[in-house]
Order: structure tokens, then sequence, then C-alpha cells
């Protein structure tokens, strides 16, 4: 088991208590069970985190919904397990679920794990999405710098010539130009 991994499921074991529930839902190797608890009413969000992550872990599609909710969870280290979870699920509607979360102004304060997935997905929808998002981010005091940051390093890795305007503008911005300079070297 991968470092990754092995920190997630102790922090799954340690949310559940550790109970019949979760060794059952941690051992078992039946698709079937982990799709029940999936859709099963009053599971508690770790019992579902778990199920989702094994599922995906196997390119069950029924992992699918219930890893893009988590996607955009508010914690930090669920979201970022949704996002290798979906990258490895190779679903094809993960760019464009991963493109609408990231660019949903609503809840950029959770935009940087869609983000991370559209650099690592390299889909068509991927640099639309991490210039739109970047652009948000250069207003006036936007309190989300490392959303931004997170942008001008995909933005760079892509080596997308679309990206260079707002790789410019981004490298205007005292906190931003660093990266940004870094990604424009990047594209040639």
């Amino acid at each position: 088991m991968d470092e990754e991994r092995r920190v997630l499921m102790e922090r799954l074991r340690e949310e559940s208590g550790g109970g019949a529930s979760y060794r059952r839902l941690a051992a078992t190797s039946d698709p079937e069970v982990l799709a029940e608890a999936l859709v099963t009413p009053g599971q508690p969000l770790w019992a579902r985190e778990l199920a989702a992550l094994r599922l995906g872990a196997t390119g069950d599609r029924r992992a699918f919904e219930p890893l893009v909710l988590l996607l955009n969870h508010r914690d930090p280290q669920r979201c970022a397990g949704a996002a290798a979870a979906l990258a490895r699920l190779a679903d094809p509607r993960t760019a464009r679920a991963a493109a609408a979360l990231a660019t949903n102004e609503l809840r950029v304060g959770y935009a940087l794990h869609p983000v991370r997935l559209l650099t690592v997905l390299r889909a068509p929808e991927s640099v639309p999405a991490l210039i739109t998002v970047l652009e948000r981010r250069l207003a006036p005091r936007d309190p989300h710098r490392a959303v931004a940051l997170a942008c001008i390093d995909g933005l760079g890795e892509l080596g997308d010539a679309r990206a260079r305007p707002v790789l410019r503008e981004a490298g205007a911005r005292a906190a931003l130009a660093p990266s940004a300079g870094r990604a424009l070297a990047r594209l040639g």
C-alpha cells in the first residue's frame, strides 16, 4: 500500500471509529457491497467516501458522482483523495465536471483540487477553464492566491500558447510573478 493510500485509510478508520462497518468496507472485494454503501440512506460520509474511493480505484464508474461531490468538499483531504481517484477512474465526464467546479465562482475557495485535476487530465476543457479561473483571480485583492498559483503552474505544464496573455497579466502581480515567469518560459 502506498503512503498516500495508507494515510487516507488511517484517516477514514479514525473517522469511523474503526468498527465493524469500516472493517467490512475496507476488506471487501465485492463491488456490489461498495456500490450499496453509496446509495443506502443514512450512510455516514466516511463510508460513502471509502466506498467511492475503492470503487474508483477499480475503474467502476458508479463511483463517478460521489467522487465529484467529494472533489468539491470543504475538507481538502477529501478533495485530494477524490481528485486522485477521479484521475485513475478515467471517466470521460471527469474533465467537464472538474471544469465546472473550478470555474464556479461561488465555490472558488474549493477550486484548488479541481484546478490541479484539470492539469493532470490534459483534456480539451483544461486550458480554457484554467485561463478563466486565473483571469478571475487577477482581480485586485483576490484572496485565492493558491488557486491562482495552481492555475499558473497548470497552464505552464500544459504548454498551450492560448495561456500567454493571462500569464503575462499574472506576471504583473508581485505575488504571482515568479510562477508566471516560469510558466511563460515553459511555453517557449
